[in-house]
């Protein structure tokens, strides 16, 4: 009769662990599947493919991209944010699989660069318009008198043409 306790007592037990291990994986896999493919590809859009070159996470075709969303969607079941996410790839795959590289270093310059050309270049086109004009101002305000008295003289090789076609008429 006490075999049958005990051995009862054991199977309830083990019956117990085993509810409570099932309940376990079954709200694992609840909170994980309570996350939205929105909120995933959120995420996603924001970081690139680290096999596919230039191809947004959320848009790739690849199992190892289908793979990244499930480990983004595991670490946002776990609370991790958005940050923190992008903070774990940036680590495994470099800042080249981040959309928007932190701005530091190299991609410093990279942001810098272009935003200082465009305004020098600006200004080097301002001065270039501002030499034309006040070349055109000054011959538009000289008399003609003195537009002629500034002319080039003439080149030789004209001249000498002139002269022999005066010769010939003669």
């Amino acid at each position: 009769m006490i075999d049958i306790m005990k051995r009862i007592t054991l199977l309830t037990v083990l019956t117990v662990l085993i509810m409570a291990v099932l309940a376990s994986i079954a709200a694992a896999q609840e909170s994980s599947s309570s996350i939205s493919d929105d909120e995933v590809n959120a995420i996603a859009k924001e970081l690139y493919c680290p096999v596919c070159e230039s191809t947004p996470l959320d848009v790739c075709p690849t199992q190892a991209c289908a793979d990244w969303r499930e480990v983004i969607r595991t670490k946002l079941a776990e609370g991790q944010s958005e940050d923190e996410i992008k903070a774990y790839f940036a680590e495994q795959y470099g800042a080249r699989a981040l959309a928007q590289p932190p701005a530091q270093g190299f991609t410093l310059a990279v942001w810098i660069v272009p935003i200082a050309a465009v305004v020098v270049g600006g200004f080097l086109f301002s001065r270039y318009l501002a030499r034309i004009r006040e070349g055109q101002e000054e011959s538009v305000s000289r008399p003609v008198s003195q537009q002629a008295e500034t002319s080039p003289p003439p080149d030789d090789y004209e001249s000498r043409i002139e002269r022999e076609l005066r010769e010939g008429q003669a």
